[in-house]
């Protein structure tokens, strides 16, 4: 049934009857839902804000015991500035040893490639050792001269035009500097054109470097080259042996080191 009712100057029409009034608006189970949403929401913010309260706590009170630990270093006479000065000094230590580690091994890699190079060398008998932070290629004295001379014998300029094949063939090595070093015993000399184990040390490194320069024997760069005798003063072994005086006679090949390489090679070797 429709029913007709003026308010003010409206009419307005309402239809009475068994016909329910549906709705627009969300469900009742919507609603609903929005209100646990919101509980769940507000349980956990609250949580939040406790957690927070805690951790502030927490915080002042860490505050307070640097403050107590500061008091009682002052107290004990522990300056804090010179502290943390220290520490930045320890910070910067560290790094400069982590730098100086890192070119130590690329220091060590250049030895390991240049003592591989003149592995060649140990095949023909000779040494390659490290003596007072120098690589050193040791020559048996015996084999390149008579007992109290100085000219090369034929075995001697052998094993030496060998040696000059090895390092001409390998651009690192012919780019290196050389010293020709030369050792006696402690035998005396005296008298001859060498008056002395120094005259005849002298003479038989310059036998040694002239023939490795030599352009028709070593062929060797005479700039990368020097010569320097030691006499009876640098033995690797004792004199009082025959054993020890055989030893002590010979001639070295020293490779000069780089500026970069001025560090204890005899650690490089452990």
């Amino acid at each position: 049934m429709l029913v007709r009712h003026r308010v003010g100057g409206f009419l307005l029409a309402v239809t009475l009857g068994a016909s329910p009034i549906v709705g627009c608006g969300p469900s009742q189970d919507d609603f609903d839902a929005k209100v646990r949403e919101i509980e769940k929401l507000k349980s956990a913010l609250s949580a939040e804000q406790d957690s927070n309260k805690h951790a502030q706590r927490d915080l002042q009170d860490a505050q307070a015991r640097i403050e107590q630990l500061k008091e009682q270093l002052k107290n004990a006479g522990v300056d804090i500035s010179n502290l943390n000065a220290n520490l930045e000094q320890q910070a910067r230590a560290l790094e400069d040893y982590k730098k100086r580690a890192e070119q130590l091994e690329a220091i060590r890699k250049k030895f390991d490639l240049l003592k591989s190079k003149l592995d060649a060398l140990t095949k023909l008998g000779l040494k390659v050792v490290i003596r007072k932070n120098r690589m050193v290629i040791q020559l048996p004295g015996d084999v390149l001269f008579d007992s109290g001379h100085e000219t090369l014998k034929k075995d001697g300029k052998d094993i030496l035009a060998k040696v000059a094949e090895v390092v001409h063939n390998d651009p690192g090595l012919n780019s290196r500097t050389f010293q020709v070093a030369g050792h006696t015993d402690s035998q005396v000399l005296s008298g001859g054109q060498f008056k002395d184990n120094w005259g005849l040390s002298v003479m038989r490194a310059r036998e040694v470097l002239v023939f490795l320069v030599d352009p028709k024997a070593g062929s060797l760069p005479p700039n990368q080259w020097s010569a320097v005798g030691y006499g009876d003063t640098d033995p690797i072994q004792s004199n009082d042996t025959p054993e020890g005086r055989q030893a002590n006679r010979r001639c070295e090949l020293v490779v000069m080191p780089n500026v970069e390489e001025m560090i204890d090679l005899q650690t490089l070797t452990k």
